[in-house]
């Protein structure tokens, strides 16, 4: 059963992306940076042959970046869409990652599937409360992300841990910035 990592990608429309850094630092600054962050990430991520690499598009499938294989995200909130998704692979563990988070690299996508040799889930934290990684083993089932999560607030990782129930076996990996607002990105900035 081979891995899989699914990276979650908004088409890179002006007005369309990362709307609460727009908000602070205007809609083509937003853009800029999604866009430059995105390729970098797919790029990076998709390059290594230890995983199959999807890029999970909303809206539509468009045909960016690159030949890496698209899966269409659908409708309904972020869990509905990494559910069915990560339903929609074969057998195997299923590592999903956003595009928001410039420092995710190799080493924390190898790291998490290793997690998952002994864990059903797991997450990689970011500091403000959400996550930039979920994993899940899928066997002997597949636990369920979607429900009642309060997305994009500083309860996300919370509340989808407390979805999977506590019979599930959790790992976390390190804390990384989710970058979503003007200090978010000033944060990153000064850290590199």
């Amino acid at each position: 059963m081979r891995p899989r990592l699914v990276i979650f990608a908004r088409v890179p429309r002006l007005g369309g992306v990362k709307r609460r850094l727009a908000r602070e630092i205007g809609d083509l600054a937003a853009l800029r940076f999604y866009w430059q962050t995105m390729n970098a990430v797919v790029w990076r991520l998709s390059r290594d042959r230890r995983w199959d690499s999807y890029l999970a598009v909303t809206p539509g499938c468009a045909r960016w970046p690159g030949r890496v294989p698209r899966l269409a995200q659908g409708t309904g909130d972020l869990g509905d869409r990494m559910t069915r998704v990560m339903r929609s692979l074969p057998p195997g563990p299923v590592v999903v990652v956003g595009t928001d988070i410039p420092d995710i690299g190799t080493a924390h996508v190898a790291r998490a599937f290793q997690v998952l040799g002994d864990h059903e889930a797991v997450f990689g934290p970011a500091e403000d409360g959400g996550y930039w990684l979920v994993g899940l083993r899928r066997r002997p089932f597949m636990p369920r992300l979607d429900g009642p999560i309060r997305w994009s607030t500083e309860h996300a990782l919370a509340d989808s841990v407390a979805r999977l129930g506590p019979r599930i076996r959790v790992g976390m990996l390190e804390k990384l910035i989710d970058v979503d607002t003007a200090a978010d990105l000033k944060k990153w900035r000064e850290r590199n």
